[in-house]
C-alpha cells in the first residue's frame, strides 16, 4: 500500500484556523481525519475552526472530552467530533456507533491511536507537533488512498 504525506508549518494560531477552514471546502460524508499529537497541540482548536466555518450560524464548539462525542449539523453534512482519549478499547467505540458515523458522516477522531485496528484504511491523519514559537505548529499530514492526493493539491502547492 502506498503512502502519501506533505508537511505544513503554521506560524500562529490564525493560520491554523485558516487551514480548518480550507479543509471544510474539501470534506465530505464518509471522511475520517485522525487528528493526532500531544496535549496542547492544537488538536480540539483545529476541530472547532473547522466545524464553525462548516455552519450557517457558527455556535459554540466544546471539546468533547468528557462527552466523548459531540455531533454538528452543517452544510457540509453531519460532523462527529470525537475524542477517544478516557477510551479504554474498540468495544467502546463500536458501542458509541463511531463505526457507522465513519460511512455516514465527517468524523474528526481525536487520540485516534484508541481506535487500534479500526481505523479506517481512507483516513486522512494529521499529526501536529510544536513549532519554532509558542504557538507555532507543525502538521504532517499522511493517508494512503490515491483519491486524497486530487483533493489535497491545493494544500500542496500552496
Amino acid at each position: 500500500m502506498s503512502h502519501f504525506s506533505f508537511d505544513l508549518a503554521l506560524a500562529c494560531l490564525d493560520d491554523t484556523a485558516e487551514l480548518a477552514q480550507r479543509f471544510s471546502k474539501v470534506l465530505k460524508p464518509g471522511d475520517v481525519i485522525l487528528l493526532d499529537g500531544d496535549i496542547g497541540m492544537g488538536k480540539s482548536f483545529f476541530a472547532r475552526c473547522l466545524i464553525q466555518s462548516s455552519q450557517d450560524i457558527p455556535e459554540d464548539v466544546p471539546s468533547p472530552t468528557f462527552t466523548i462525542v459531540q455531533t454538528y449539523d452543517t452544510e457540509i453534512g453531519e460532523i462527529w467530533h470525537t475524542d477517544l482519549y478516557r477510551l479504554s478499547g474498540a468495544d467502546d467505540i463500536i458501542e458509541l456507533g463511531l463505526l457507522d458515523a465513519f460511512e455516514t458522516s465527517i468524523c474528526l477522531v481525536e487520540w485516534p491511536d484508541r481506535l487500534e485496528t479500526l481505523v479506517p484504511q481512507s483516513a486522512l491523519r494529521l499529526r501536529f507537533s510544536p513549532g519554532p514559537t509558542e504557538d507555532a505548529r507543525q502538521v504532517h499530514v499522511t493517508w494512503t488512498q490515491a483519491a486524497w492526493t486530487t483533493r489535497l493539491e491545493p494544500f500542496t502547492h500552496a
